[in-house]
Order: structure tokens, then sequence, then C-alpha cells
């Protein structure tokens, strides 16, 4: 008869359970209300964007190239590859990123990246699922572009780490965020040419020792936040390929779409 009365009295426990955490989030909103993403303009909820900047964020769809996801202006057919990925074809096997690269998505990295803004980590991880699509689905394993311990004591966060995790639990996927060591501290790729960065990060990651089987035979989702030249995730995935990692694909929340950086 207890343990009747004890079942019977678990829905209303959680209901009443559920009904206190809307109300917690009802209280926190009220004495810290939400705030765009992009600005600092109050909204309606948590990791939501003002409507004037939600305007100005550029989400990629079909067609694109079928190994590192630039869109392209036209639909050249399927599987079709841009002249970047047949004239030097990328160690990654495909990479996929729901957003263009712009002024509303630079403010909105800002925010993340150094102002610590963690509200739309949820929101992120959701819109990289979309851009992956299915067959990323069948990854093995997530892994974070790492960074070098020095530079992650002053950021105090990884934020592919951050990107990583809540996508491993979005696609139900095993989550690794120490496979992958930064080996050196690299300068800032900021402001350098396809072939600076490339020498840049040259050998600048390996597959953790302790962990090589993990890559062994993988499928490997890599996650980063900005697809540039693809620099940074090919010397990854040159790392996770020479550990025995079967396929990379990459997957990240902006891409740089512009002429300059997918010229021959």
């Amino acid at each position: 008869m207890a343990g009747k009365t004890a079942k019977s009295a678990r829905p209303a426990f959680e209901g009443a359970g559920a009904a206190m955490a809307v109300f917690g989030r009802a209280v926190l909103d009220l004495l810290w209300p939400p705030q765009c993403l992009v600005s600092r303009e109050i909204v309606g909820a948590t990791g939501q964007i003002a409507p004037d900047f939600w305007k100005q964020l550029a989400f990629i769809d079909a067609p694109l190239c079928a190994r590192c996801g630039l869109p392209f202006a036209y639909d050249p057919g399927p599987d079709a590859l841009c002249p970047t990925c047949i004239a030097y074809p990328p160690a990654f096997d495909r990479a996929r990123a729901p957003l263009a690269y712009g002024s509303a998505t630079s403010k909105m990295l800002i925010q993340f990246k150094w102002g610590g803004r963690m509200d739309g980590v949820k929101p992120f991880a959701a819109w990289m699922a979309r851009a992956a699509g299915p067959s990323f689905r069948e990854a093995d394993i997530v892994v974070p572009v790492p960074l070098h311990v020095t530079r992650l004591v002053s950021r105090r966060f990884n934020q592919s780490a951050l990107l990583a995790q809540q996508l491993a639990r979005i696609l139900d996927v095993e989550l690794s965020v120490d496979l992958l060591v930064r080996t050196r501290r690299t300068p800032s790729q900021m402001g350098k040419n396809r072939k600076q960065r490339r020498s840049n990060v040259a050998k600048a990651f390996a597959v953790r020792p302790a962990r090589r089987a993990a890559a062994v035979d993988r499928h490997v989702l890599l996650v980063d936040d900005v697809l540039t030249t693809g620099a940074t995730v090919n010397a990854c995935a040159k790392a996770l390929k020479q550990a025995g990692a079967r396929q990379v694909d990459v997957v990240t929340l902006a891409r740089v779409v512009d002429d300059e950086w997918h010229s021959l």
C-alpha cells in the first residue's frame, strides 16, 4: 500500500518540481532580463536575438560545395566541389556551418568568445546540428578543437568545447574533450593569409597518446567556432587521420564565404 502511495505521488511531485523550475526562471528573468545574443537589447527569453539583428544573420543553405560547405551562387549539380577543394583537397572529409560570417555574426561571436556569454550555447549547437544534417549523426565521437593550456587559463574556457558538449547531447554521440591536444602555442590567425595560416598551425595538434585508441577507425565530428580558410580544422583532421581516424567531418558555428578566401 505504501509503495502504491509513493508511486502515485511521484507525478504530482515531478509536476511541482517543473512548476518551481518555471517560476525560478521567471524570477531570474525579472532580476536579470535576458539580452539579445548580438547586442545588449532586452529580449523575451534567454537565447533569443532581437529582430533587427536576426534579419542581419545570413544562414547558409544549399547549394553547397560537397566538401567544404561553401555556398554556391547557382546550383552546379550534386556532389560539386568548389575550385579551392579541387585544387587543394582538405584533410577533412566534409565541413558545414549554419551561418555566413558577417557583421552581426561577428558581434555575436565576440559576445560569446570574449564576453563570456554562455546563454547562446544551446541555440548555437541546435543551428550547428541542423547544418550538419542526418549523415553527420552517424559520427562515433564529437571532438572540439583544443586551446593551448596557456590560452585556456587566460580565457577561462574553450568555446569550441562548450559547443561540442552541447552538440554531442543533441546528436546523442560520445564526447571527448581531451582526444586532441595543442602541442604548441601559435600566434593568432588574425590578419594572416591562407598560406600563413597553414604554416602557423602546421603540426600544432596531436592526438593524446593515452587516448589514441579512441580515434582508431572512428568517424570523428570535429567542432570549432569559425571556419575561415580551414587551416586549423585541416591541421586537426591530419592529426586525427594519422592516428587512425576513418573519417573526419567538421561543423562550425560560422564560416567565411568571401571570395578572397576561396580563390585559387
